[in-house]
């Protein structure tokens, strides 16, 4: 992407602001979509958390300091925006974060746009058992191959927490698979 400082000066610039959404859309839109569905699985609850990933970005851009590059601010606005999504629906439903993700897990087969077989259907229940950050730092690592330098950023924690967090999702995802 050019200069992130000009990029950003252009989305904050009325007349170059739609232009530089259509393309900060353009190239955002697909990673972003791919974390938030591997957070939340559901399709139609990851296009309504994009959406709305998307409108926090726009909302606040004008208070992005720049001092992490704009992927990263983006990706910790869709992680927390998926976490919020999902624990709000869970209060919803009168249940806990983890035993919607269980549920969700559970109606994965019904999900049209769930192409996986029973080998990642028992992933997504293990990965479903671990605790949130456990699953977060999993699903980076694992499905997206994000690098422990820019997840840190991301999520604002150690790259030792999270090779840490990393190593027993890991541990507990082996245990899971091989016990059942």
């Amino acid at each position: 992407m050019q200069d992130e400082k000009v990029f950003i000066k252009e989305l904050l610039n009325p007349k170059t602001q739609n232009t530089a959404f259509q393309k900060l859309l353009r190239d955002y839109q697909k990673p972003l979509y791919n974390h938030i569905r591997n957070i939340v699985l559901n399709h139609d609850d990851a296009d309504d958390v994009l959406q709305n990933t998307f409108v926090k970005v726009f909302q606040y851009l004008k208070d992005f300091k720049g001092d992490s590059k704009l992927f990263s601010w983006m990706y910790r606005i869709a992680t927390n925006e998926a976490i919020t999504f999902i624990n709000q629906k869970a209060k919803k439903n009168n249940t806990t974060s983890e035993a919607m993700q269980t549920k969700i897990v559970d109606n994965l087969k019904a999900d049209s746009y769930f192409d996986g077989n029973e080998i990642q259907l028992k992933l997504q229940k293990a990965i479903a058992l671990l605790p949130e950050k456990q699953q977060l730092v999993f699903k980076m690592k694992y499905f997206e191959e994000i690098k422990y330098e820019e997840m840190s950023k991301i999520l604002g924690t150690s790259v030792g927490a999270l090779k840490a967090s990393y190593h027993h999702a890991v541990k507990k995802i082996e245990d899971f698979m091989n016990a059942n």
